[in-house]
């Protein structure tokens, strides 16, 4: 792809009105424009990267089982005044009427709506468990939407909802997404810290939530620093290896600030282990048992004739917030340099060859290295504007392809100027940098 074909209309600097630096790089870069105030067109180069994590959460569901199926935006009240939530959910829900003078409202979560379809598809226990997901719009009416897509209004979400017979099994399937999200979060290359959090209006009395540490995070966490030595690579999904994994979290204090206790705090971490610092919510889980299916009539038939309403939880992930927690994490606003993580990032490496109006042969070299990266489903983006090679490098490290080749005076025969963002520039041949970048990208 050439930057001269792309949709990429990127800002000479920073734009006054972004205050953090998800905010700032988004909009520099041309990731999205606000459409109204919390409201976001996702251009090119943001709604790729989201896409790829998106397909990244679809694959961890699809590990434990989960069945993705497709929710509408638009609600009718009617399920959400049997559960009892339609007048205590608060002015966040967005609350409509059709032509016909109907109750309708955007959805801001679906448990309602998703229990709807169990109750009159589900009948016998024998059809248990089931974990069902969906990828979709959400709207939240925020009273102060601020920090671009980080607090928003309409935002893209995976949540899923389990349904099993009694609360051991729902524990199993809670575990499931326990673990389910730390694979997650590794893939997108973020350090997720599972934390006990309040169940708020989703309800419950078990919830976690995944928090990543960022000093822009609206989120004031409290935790034992030794909670970041826990390892949960090679968890089976066992009930007794699910179990073991949480309990190796929950050993170590770690909470929101809605569930800390000053107190417990400092009775169980020593003070050289603790740490109260700011995260970002990039994924909360909920059990809430019956809540729903109870006064919905979500039961299903058991032996000996008895029916029972089934438990169950759900299990959320902000899709698009994820995009501005990744920046968060990895954007180096000093230096004005992203580094996408290889499994998301929107190009795997940029191709910045030095051209001249009467030289064409760098930008002919590009063309054929490019040939050869297509061959290897490595996708390049090549600069082939005429500015200077410090205006393109400045250009590049901003929109994030974690590697690049630089054709200019330097480069030798068959060596190639090669480096990783943020690394020392290195000879290699094309054969290297395929193997190098294949590797990677097998490794994700």
């Amino acid at each position: 792809m050439y930057i001269s074909k792309s949709f990429i209309p990127i800002l000479k600097n920073n734009p006054s009105e972004a205050q953090i630096k998800s905010h700032q790089l988004m909009l520099r870069v041309g990731m999205i424009k606000q459409s109204s105030a919390g409201i976001y067109s996702w251009l090119p180069l943001g709604f790729k990267i989201m896409k790829k994590i998106e397909q990244i959460v679809r694959e961890e569901q699809n590990r434990i089982g989960a069945q993705e199926i497709l929710m509408p935006t638009i609600q009718s009240s009617e399920i959400w005044k049997e559960s009892g939530r339609y007048e205590d959910y608060g002015e966040e829900m967005l609350r409509i009427k059709d032509r016909q003078d109907r109750e309708m409202l955007y959805g801001p979560t679906n448990e309602e709506l998703v229990t709807d379809i169990f109750r009159s598809s589900v009948k016998s226990y024998k059809s248990l468990p089931q974990l069902l997901y969906h990828i979709q719009w959400k709207f939240r009416d925020e009273i102060r939407p601020r920090f671009g897509i980080m607090r928003c209004r309409e935002f893209y979400m995976k949540d899923a909802y389990s349904f099993d017979v009694n609360d051991e099994e729902a524990f199993f399937s809670y575990n499931k997404f326990f673990l389910s999200y730390l694979k997650t979060f590794k893939r997108l290359d973020l350090k997720a810290i599972p934390m006990a959090a309040d169940t708020g209006p989703i309800g419950g009395n078990l919830s976690h939530e995944f928090i990543i540490l960022a000093e822009t995070g609206e989120s004031k966490i409290y935790t034992d620093k030794r909670i970041f030595d826990v390892i949960s690579d090679g968890t089976k999904l066992e009930k007794k290896s699910l179990k073991d994994l949480r309990k190796k979290y929950e050993q170590f204090y770690s909470v929101t600030d809605e569930k800390f206790d000053k107190k417990e705090f400092e009775g169980k971490v020593t003070e050289s282990n603790r740490l109260i610092t700011k995260g970002i919510e990039v994924g909360h889980i909920f059990y809430f048992g019956d809540k729903y299916s109870k006064p919905m009539g979500g039961s299903v038939d058991l032996p000996e004739g008895k029916k029972d309403f089934v438990k169950m939880g759900s299990y959320g992930i902000g899709v698009s917030r994820l995009v501005g927690a990744i920046i968060e994490a990895k954007y180096d606003s000093k230096n004005e340099v992203m580094k996408w993580p290889i499994s998301v990032a929107p190009y795997d490496i940029s191709i910045i060859p030095m051209i001249n109006k009467n030289e064409t042969s760098a930008l002919d070299k590009s063309n054929k290295i490019n040939l050869e990266l297509e061959k290897n489903n490595i996708e390049a983006l090549i600069d082939d504007t005429d500015e200077n090679l410090s205006s393109k490098i400045k250009k590049m490290n901003l929109i994030g392809a974690p590697y690049q080749i630089i054709i200019g005076k330097q480069t030798e025969g068959n060596l190639l100027e090669f480096k990783e963002i943020g690394e020392e520039t290195q000879k290699k041949s094309l054969e290297e940098i395929i193997k190098i970048i294949k590797e990677r990208k097998a490794n994700n």
